[in-house]
């Protein structure tokens, strides 16, 4: 606010609802503490009759010309005071929106127990917010509303940049935040499009501000999308060209890669905490990135199997492996455009690997798994392998959890849709000691690498974490008042989240973006996302105990903490991840006990029914009507929901995002493309490869440009920001953010019990007997540690979604 910044502020009483106004009336003239010197305080005096009461709302009407952005009302001289209004919030101004802003007390009410004074304005707010779904959303709105994904291809641009609708019965998909932008000229059915630089709408809360515009890493990706990429367009698409023997991939780390020459030295700019920088040198900018963690301690740690398996466990993607149940393995597709469903895996192939066990034997004793990718992309292959420079299979990898600890790869079934020569169309590949079979069984682990990479991406990471999670954002908004409990306890969880994913629709998952460019499903890249949203996804089985017990990780065992045991003990993901999941359980259940402790009082609350109804019809629309939808009749009900909830915005996104730069950017390890098929001893160029194996698998992955680029993305997506926000924690300047003392200890209680998770973990990742978070060359796994410093890191569990 600048100093003639005009405000008129009118206070509400709780009960009576009696009415008195002040108007600011400048800063006061006392220090602000050095940490807090962008935050001006102002103060309004007021005259109250001595029957006015408590003050419970204060509704601020901004004359002045621009916005401003409040964080915290105080007000002092009531005999109970001093009373807070925690408001974190845009106030537009006057001529923006006549409606003046409605800030309430830091008191939780139930609908049902809204004092009289006040329960109006609680149900005028939420209509301001719900909006009525008409009209372009203004950048001073802070409107939400529900639209499908019809807003990532530009037709107007280019045909080759027309993208379906994602959303709907043939596509189904979560719902996006609404804009109101008016329909393409080229196709009625698509949204114009917004370029970068220009912002997507999001509701004007949840922008992020960047008070220190250098230091938050949501600008840096800004930047990294709107400068450095294009510059690495310019760089090398003249000269894009595979990487010619490892050292070129040693260079990116050792030496660095020249953007552009110039007389004038440039303004160093860091990109991230530590892992990338655009550093300064006369004559040129240089990019440089940091040697990532799966080298860092042993470089040839990738090439090994056992570090293939052990990722599957402790890697950047550890939701996909799953035991197997039954043999022969089957797919579930129509056998009429995929061909035979048994998979060409035999008894006899993986028995020779099983030491005179029995395949039967191995399955009853649940030491088989397999990473299945088979059905979710044998669909797409055909397309996909059409688009030039992407080759790809569908592949399933079988596993053996051996008696010293670890898990092997036994084979690998490599799979291309049927063709009138070849109904089955498949390859299997297994370890061997022969020099051709060992290159060949390297780039079939490479193709499962680059499955791995794009189903991480597209639906554990993508769909699972930040698109589900925007609807229930949407409705908490809509359905729950500020006031409500409910919306108190997942405010945090909520952070910035919008912005992130509106971002990531203008230059990430859009036509001709990102992802497109450096993942083997390139334009089909939704489509896919779309199909395993329409296969696999639901809201019950996002719980951690729910989906290990569908993957048959672990069995159901009362006797347990989380009534579940692992059936691979050291299986850190899941270890770890029961110990966060187990606080987050006991917080919820704890707060909810709190305000729901008479009966009926979940079934009676108005606004909670609204806002499920909201996220299952509206949100979650395309599966309204399937029959696994929690019911909300009970406490237990609400806890068991917002866990899912609030363990998908923090563990489960932090468990697959800030992994991505140690684990992916090491493009051997984890290519996220490849470029061609794994050479028959009668293709045209098998010889070739016999003459130069390295050099083939290294023009089987991605390009330098490609490669460069999705380094560049997975470094900032993998960076935690100076102002992140931890499980467990809350920020200073949110210190009033609810009015009840016992809501405060149980989240002390909360919060020493992270504090004690962190130590677990450290103990874990010292214990020699856990193989697969110890032992030489290994990192150890540090994903699920509550608390971290800023940078890339490799630990932090986020309140929110904010990257």
């Amino acid at each position: 606010m600048s100093r003639r910044a005009r405000s008129r502020i009118t206070l509400r009483a709780t009960n009576s609802g009696k009415v008195v106004e002040s108007a600011v009336r400048g800063w006061l003239p006392k220090p602000i503490p050095s940490e807090h010197s962008h935050i001006i305080e102002y103060a309004a005096d007021f005259t109250v009759p001595s029957d006015f009461g408590c003050p419970g709302a204060v509704l601020i009407t901004n004359l002045h010309g621009k916005e401003f952005y409040l964080l915290e009302i105080v007000i002092h001289g009531f005999d109970k005071g001093p009373f807070f209004f925690p408001a974190n919030t845009w106030i537009h101004s006057q001529k923006d929106n006549p409606q003046n802003r409605i800030i309430f007390k830091n008191q939780a009410y139930l609908p049902s127990q809204t004092p009289a004074g006040i329960k109006d304005l609680r149900h005028e707010d939420l209509l301001s917010i719900r909006g009525n779904g008409k009209g372009m959303r203004k950048p001073h709105d802070r409107i939400y509303d529900y639209d499908v994904y019809n807003e990532l291809g530009n037709p107007d641009k280019s045909d080759e940049l027309a993208r379906p609708v994602i959303g709907g019965k043939e596509r189904p998909y979560p719902r996006r935040c609404r804009t109101g932008r008016p329909p393409s000229k080229s196709d009625p059915l698509s949204e114009s499009r917004i370029e970068k630089p220009h912002p997507v709408y999001v509701p004007r809360d949840e922008t992020f501000e960047e008070i220190k515009q250098n230091t938050f890493s949501r600008g840096k990706l800004k930047a990294l999308l709107h400068n450095l990429l294009p510059s690495l367009a310019v760089r090398l698409s003249s000269s894009d060209i595979p990487f010619k023997c490892f050292s070129d991939i040693d260079k990116l780390y050792n030496d660095g890669l020249l953007l552009k020459d110039d007389d004038e030295p440039k303004e160093s700019i860091l990109f991230s905490g530590s892992m990338m920088k655009k550093v300064l040198s006369v004559g040129g900018q240089w990019l440089k990135y940091e040697i990532p963690a799966i080298i860092q301690r042993d470089r040839f740690n990738w090439l090994r199997d056992n570090e293939f398996a052990r990722q599957a466990l402790a890697g950047v993607n550890p939701v996909n492996i799953e035991i197997l149940k039954e043999f022969p393995i089957l797919s579930k597709l129509d056998p009429a455009f995929y061909g035979p469903p048994e998979s060409i895996i035999t008894k006899e192939l993986i028995e020779q690997e099983l030491n005179g066990m029995s395949v039967e034997k191995a399955i009853e004793d649940k030491r088989l798994f397999i990473l299945d990718y088979h059905d979710i992309l044998l669909p797409f292959i055909e397309k996909m392998n059409s688009l030039p420079g992407r080759k790809a299979f569908a592949s399933r990898t079988v596993f053996f959890y051996t008696k010293a600890g670890f898990l092997r790869p036994l084979a690998i079934e490599l799979s291309l849709p049927p063709t009138p020569s070849s109904p089955q169309n498949k390859h299997v590949y297994t370890h061997g000691h022969h020099a051709t079979t060992h290159w060949i069984w390297k780039l079939a682990k490479a193709h499962v690498c680059s499955n791995d990479a794009g189903i991480h991406q597209l639906v554990n990471h993508w769909l699972r974490t930040h698109a589900s999670m925007e609807p229930y954002i949407i409705a908490t908004h809509r359905q729950l008042s500020s006031m409500h409990p409910i919306y108190k306890l997942l405010h945090p969880h909520m952070r910035y989240t919008l912005e992130i994913n509106a971002l990531a629709r203008q230059a990430l998952i859009n036509g001709g973006g990102i992802i497109e460019a450096s993942f083997s499903p390139g334009k089909y890249a939704m489509e896919v996302s779309s199909a395993a949203y329409k296969s696999m996804w639901r809201f019950d089985l996002e719980a951690l105990p729910a989906d290990l017990i569908r993957r048959g990780m672990a069995v159901e065992d009362p006797s347990e903490p989380c009534g579940v045991k692992l059936v691979i003990e050291d299986y850190p993901y899941a270890a770890d991840g029961l110990l966060v999941w187990s606080a987050i359980k006991e917080w919820v259940e704890s707060y909810v006990e709190h305000f729901y402790s008479e009966p009926n009082t979940v079934i009676s609350d108005i606004e909670l029914q609204d806002w499920w109804n909201e996220i299952k019809n509206k949100g979650h629309a395309d599966k309204r009507d399937e029959p696994w939808w929690p019911k909300l009749n009970t406490k237990e009900d609400l806890s068991g929901i917002l866990t899912i909830i609030i363990w998908v915005a923090s563990g489960q996104h932090a468990a697959i995002n800030f992994g991505q730069y140690p684990f992916g950017s090491y493009v051997p390890n984890r290519p996220t493309l490849m470029r061609k098929l794994i050479p028959q001893e009668d293709d045209p160029d098998y010889e070739k490869f016999l003459q130069n194996p390295q050099q083939r698998f290294l023009s089987s992955l991605a390009t330098k440009l490609q490669a460069t680029k999705v380094m560049a993305v997975q470094d900032t997506l993998s960076t935690h920001s100076p102002d992140e926000e931890y499980l467990g924690q809350v920020n200073p300047l949110h210190a009033h953010w609810i009015n009840d003392h016992e809501i405060l200890e149980l989240f002390h209680r909360f919060s020493s019990r992270l504090e004690e998770i962190e130590k677990i973990i450290d103990r874990r990742n010292k214990d020699v007997h856990l193989k697969n978070r110890s032992g030489a060359g290994i990192p150890p796994y540090e994903l699920l540690l509550p608390t971290s410093g800023p940078g890339v890191t490799g630990r932090g569990i986020p309140n929110s979604i904010s990257i």
